[in-house]
């Protein structure tokens, strides 16, 4: 399991990255707000509400990345990753609420030919560079993601992304309606709502086998690995499972022959533990030593 030094200095990383990107998200929401407001364009409502969704999200992650940083306690003997888990969990509730409203409204337009206002080119402007923010915030939260080993910093530049082409729908229900072509807003929401909802897909991907603990590391790799260690006779149970940090957990049972000392046995499983983190990475493992 991740030391408690190395969660301590994780969790005020992964917050301070939090942090940077709220304030960026924060002067998005603004622009597109605006925007939106004055123009009347559900694609460009749709974006804002997107990206309030991830000013949400940052703040949610702000706390839980916090309580995943504490140590193992009696009650949560491994720890408290699950808790950043659970908050890219709830980014894809988050994503479900937006894709209905977004289909919702999309076609009550429809039926009722409604049309936005159109835009100035300083809106049309102000709304372009969103996106150029929006790439920055997603190449700048993926590398800290995969530097700090944080899932809910990749979930959120996955889902930050979504909002990227979010953005560009906007823009071109905009650019169509500055035309006369604004009756295609409506439909360019329906769309941005398929987006938003692909994005959720995603992150259910990625964050379903934590929470349910799949198997980490195929067992038959594990007993090849245990297996070139010498007087260890046979590999019997072997179980893993990654932890949202990228530890993994791993128990086995290992056989070693009839009259082998404690003191053998311990060396053997401490062998078994040390091939299994230099081959597998990070690693906790659980050895069992029986008789064959």
């Amino acid at each position: 399991m991740a030391s408690p030094e190395s969660r301590s200095v994780r969790s005020p990383a992964v917050r301070r990255t939090l942090f940077v990107i709220l304030a960026l998200n924060l002067l998005v929401v603004a622009v597109k707000l605006g925007v939106g407001v004055r123009t009347r364009s559900l694609s460009v409502l749709g974006a804002a509400l997107e990206s309030t969704l991830d000013t949400l999200n940052n703040l949610i992650g702000m706390v839980l990345v916090a309580v995943a940083a504490r140590a193992p306690d009696e009650d949560h003997p491994y720890g408290h990753d699950k808790f950043e888990t659970l908050g890219a969990l709830g980014i894809v509730v988050f994503l479900s609420i937006s894709c209905f409203e977004l289909l919702r409204e999309g076609v009550s337009q429809l039926l009722h030919r409604r049309v936005p206002v159109q835009p100035s080119a300083t809106e049309l402007a102000l709304l372009g560079g969103t996106a150029f923010i929006n790439v920055f915030v997603v190449r700048y939260e993926r590398k800290r993601g995969r530097e700090l080993n944080s899932p809910f910093l990749l979930a959120d530049a996955a889902h930050t992304s979504s909002d990227l082409y979010v953005t560009i729908l906007a823009l071109a229900s905009l650019g169509l309606t500055r035309v006369g072509l604004g009756a295609a807003d409506p439909a360019l929401a329906l769309v941005v709502a398929l987006v938003i909802a692909w994005s959720g897909y995603q992150i259910l991907k990625e964050i379903v086998p934590i929470l349910v603990d799949q198997r980490g590391v195929d067992a038959g790799e594990i007993r090849r690995l245990v297996g070139e260690i010498p007087q260890i006779s046979d590999v019997r149970t072997v179980r893993s499972r990654f932890s949202p940090s990228g530890v993994l957990f791993a128990e086995l049972t290992i056989g070693v022959p009839a009259g082998t000392s404690v003191a053998d046995a311990h060396r053997l499983a401490d062998a078994v533990e040390a091939l299994i983190t230099e081959r597998l990475g990070a690693s906790e493992v659980t050895v069992h030593v029986e008789p064959s």
